[in-house]
């Protein structure tokens, strides 16, 4: 009786090795190279030095990881017309499709359904589906740090920002930005101008000449696609901080920092699920704690002093202990928007910012 136990129990734990084994073998398996391929349309091109080229070095990043392919197409249009590129990918034999703009999320959403095999990763999306999942960064965030450089770095108290259009995502970033801003220098004032553009470079240009040659600005900030509002504070010689990209190499008389994306920390461990059978679709807005968004490295042209605020907000983010809109915060017309000790929830950050903190002032294009 007792050699049948021991010979039992011996069994036994060969089996449980055994599934321990495949187990650990399965979720540690790298995939082979090519076995993988990911196709991702870009509203623009890969070499835009902003949000094109984000996601491009983000997706190489992962595919050098992960031993993928990658499929892509530039300047697909906002029309039926993106459903023939991604059948054409899915043909090509494209597991997962990425569409980097939020415009494409009604044809996605066709072609997700008639492909329950493919993923779908929709970058500023809002709708999900099995094989849908969208994600976005707390921007706002680093935004509100690379607020707190202006605040600090500026001589007129004048600061520009260059925008896009007057929407949801855009004015969170203009309040934040203002927010960190006014922390450090509460007689500043942040004068914007909407483009009506994410990538009109001459539309972009016009808007930052203005801020410079006739509102005075010494700090020009953004929120657009463009690089214009980069080439104009160069020129014009006053203080520059973009978005998207660390650009400092090509501006170095005038660039301070910029709020940039580190998309491959998104992009590897979601391909690597779908690629492992482990994949489930969701709704992400990844904050700085998840290195998805950063603040790009201050520049030489940065006064002293400003590092050390800057590191002290950025690990209170982190940590979970801050966020930017916790109350009091007040709007352009003296109205209480946040109470004291309340924080704004995330579905009105994220659909229904329609209004300016204390310290913005809107100018026409």
């Amino acid at each position: 009786m007792k050699k049948i136990a021991i010979i039992a129990v011996t069994i036994l734990s060969l089996i449980i090795v055994g599934i321990f084994y495949i187990t650990n073998r399965y979720l540690n398996e790298e995939p082979e190279i090519g076995t993988t391929k990911v196709g991702i349309l870009y509203n623009g091109e890969v070499d835009d030095k902003g949000w094109g080229q984000s996601h491009y070095e983000g997706i190489n990043d992962s595919a050098n990881q992960l031993n993928l392919q990658i499929i892509y197409k530039e300047n697909v249009p906002f029309d039926k017309s993106c459903m023939d590129t991604m059948e054409g990918m899915i043909e090509d034999g494209c597991q997962v499709i990425i569409c980097n703009s939020f415009n494409y999320g009604e044809w996605i959403l066709k072609v997700a359904e008639k492909h329950p095999d493919v993923v779908f990763l929709h970058a500023t999306g809002t709708e999900t589906g099995d094989n849908i999942t969208t994600y976005f960064g707390r921007m706002y965030q680093m935004r509100y740090l690379s607020g707190i450089v202006a605040g600090m770095q500026t001589e007129t108290n004048n600061i520009g920002y260059v925008a896009a259009f007057p929407i949801s995502e855009v004015n969170r970033g203009i309040n934040a930005f203002t927010l960190g801003v006014k922390s450090v220098n509460p007689d500043a004032t942040v004068n914007v101008i909407f483009t009506e553009s994410w990538t009109d470079y001459e539309a972009n240009k016009i808007a930052a000449e203005k801020l410079v040659e006739e509102i005075d600005v010494d700090i020009i900030a953004m929120h657009c696609d463009s690089i214009a509002p980069l080439d104009v504070a160069e020129e014009k010689g006053v203080w520059s901080i973009g978005y998207n990209m660390d650009n400092s190499k090509f501006y170095p008389n005038s660039f301070l920092t910029a709020p940039v994306w580190n998309w491959s920390s998104f992009y590897t461990p979601q391909i690597e699920k779908i690629i492992q059978g482990r994949y489930y679709s969701g709704n992400y807005w990844q904050g700085s704690e998840t290195g998805l968004i950063k603040l790009a490295p201050l520049t030489e042209n940065v006064k002293p002093g400003i590092s050390t605020v800057v590191a002290e907000k950025k690990a209170m983010l982190d940590a979970g202990t801050y966020d930017v809109f916790y109350g009091p915060v007040v709007d352009i017309d003296g109205n209480l928007r946040i109470l004291e000790g309340e924080n704004m929830p995330d579905e009105l950050m994220l659909n229904a910012f329609d209004w300016y903190v204390e310290g913005v002032k809107i100018y026409e294009k």
